[in-house]
């Protein structure tokens, strides 16, 4: 049980929080100036010289913090405040990475949001009884190697071996090793099953999060508190095998896969809005969907079409379910139009169960601040689902912004951010500190 604490000293934590305002806004603004792209936005690339300056953005704040700075084999960042050596860890934490051309905010508010914490409990002279750590984590966004928590996995040892060498960057083409390498990290160690975080040594790993949808904006509430996050499944590079042909090929002779692939997402789209009519949340994305360029046009059937799924849900018994249904649309697609369906690699997350002692615990120093909120679901998946699935009690803060994520439009206000770093450090001066 969190002890009860009168609505005074809340407010106290509140000003120590508030307090950080320099330090969180000059944070940003450091990772605005290493990050910006010339053709626009922010570029934090994983595993590259943008995720790189990020993460010494967060070690000259950790130095400055007084804290204790390390790094490991996956070349995640740890800035630790270490009551006793024989103590467990609340780690506080998010990625530093970013999609391309995407904003500043996304990750680093949470990698920000634990050195914020610690700062203020130090400013109010607390005494933890546990130890506090914050981390900026490396790879999470999934889109430069098509795998999903890269660097919280590698630290918890759950990341498959073979991934080092089996995912390469879509860009360069190189393999995830061999970036990792270039980056000062030791995946030999890795590879040879080093584990940098030890579940069983964490007490709780907490998340604040900018929201990647307009929920809060749309509530006036300028946090969010996590009620689960979604699991996910994914053929990030399906195509469709027809036949090229002429434009007035008759219906009964057509291979097309361009329509194979229309119904395919017309489909799958019924799908989800008659689950969701249901009460059953779902998203369900193509994010690639494309003729063949080499030979596509006005008057060619098309013989090749490209696509990619992200079929995201709250329960592994949805996703299971959903996932036969897709696969039942993709053979009868393939009946309908004479084409065969390549699905390729699967991709997947699990679902990230939020601890409802940990959960409570922030809807209490909520109220004690007297911060409006609402129960929150998460659209996307977040490193804090890695660590669920290796045993450690987790939960997660959203923070407005109102344009969304993964462009350059995001914006989060200071303002709300301290918000979520006041809920989050009354929560740890509550539970954890004498």
């Amino acid at each position: 049980m969190i002890p009860a604490q009168d609505d005074t000293m809340a407010q106290t934590v509140r000003m120590a929080v508030f307090g950080q305002r320099d330090f969180a806004a000059g944070f940003f603004d450091d990772l605005a100036a290493i990050g910006t792209d010339p053709a626009g936005g922010i570029t934090r690339d994983t595993y590259g010289p943008g995720e790189n300056r990020g993460h010494d953005v967060m070690a000259r704040a950790a130095e400055a913090s007084g804290l204790g700075l390390s790094v490991d084999a996956a070349g995640n960042t740890y800035a630790r405040w270490t009551a006793a050596d024989d103590l467990r860890t609340v780690m506080m934490g998010s990625h530093l990475d970013s999609v391309p051309r995407g904003g500043n905010f996304d990750g680093a508010a949470g990698a920000l949001a634990g050195l914020v914490a610690i700062r203020a409990l130090r400013a109010l002279d607390a005494r933890p009884r546990i130890n506090l750590c914050a981390m900026g984590i490396r790879a999470e966004e999934s889109v430069w190697f098509q795998t999903s928590y890269v660097g919280s996995r590698a630290a918890l040892g759950t990341l498959p071996v073979e991934t080092y060498d089996t995912a390469r960057r879509i860009d360069t083409g190189r393999t995830l090793a061999d970036h990792m390498a270039a980056c000062g990290c030791d995946v030999e160690a890795l590879r040879n099953g080093a584990r940098p975080l030890d579940p069983a040594t964490l007490e709780a790993y907490i998340e604040l999060h900018i929201e990647q949808a307009p929920s809060l904006v749309e509530e006036g509430r300028p946090i969010g508190i996590c009620t689960g996050i979604p699991g996910n499944f994914r053929y990030p590079d399906a195509k469709i095998v027809g036949r090229h042909g002429h434009v007035g090929t008759p219906h009964r002779f057509r291979h097309d896969a361009a329509i194979a692939g229309a119904e395919i997402a017309t489909e799958m789209e019924k799908l989800w809005t008659a689950r969701e009519a249901e009460g059953t949340p779902l998203a369900v994305t193509f994010g690639r969907f494309h003729t063949d360029a080499a030979f596509h046009g006005l008057t060619t059937v098309p013989g090749l079409f490209h696509f990619s799924i992200d079929v995201r849900a709250y329960d592994e018994k949805t996703l299971a379910e959903i996932e036969q249904e897709f696969l039942r649309i993709v053979a009868r697609a393939e009946a309908n139009h004479s084409v065969r369906v390549e699905l390729g690699p699967r991709k997947s997350a699990p679902v990230g169960p939020v601890d409802p002692d940990l959960r409570g615990g922030l809807v209490a120093a909520a109220q004690a601040l007297g911060t409006g909120f609402i129960d929150l679901g998460s659209p996307a998946s977040h490193d804090a689902a890695a660590f669920a699935a290796a045993g450690v009690p987790m939960a997660m803060l959203f923070i407005r912004n109102e344009n969304g994520s993964h462009n350059p439009l995001e914006a989060m206000e200071i303002d709300d951010f301290l918000e979520g770093c006041a809920v989050l450090t009354e929560f740890l001066y509550r539970k954890y500190c004498r």
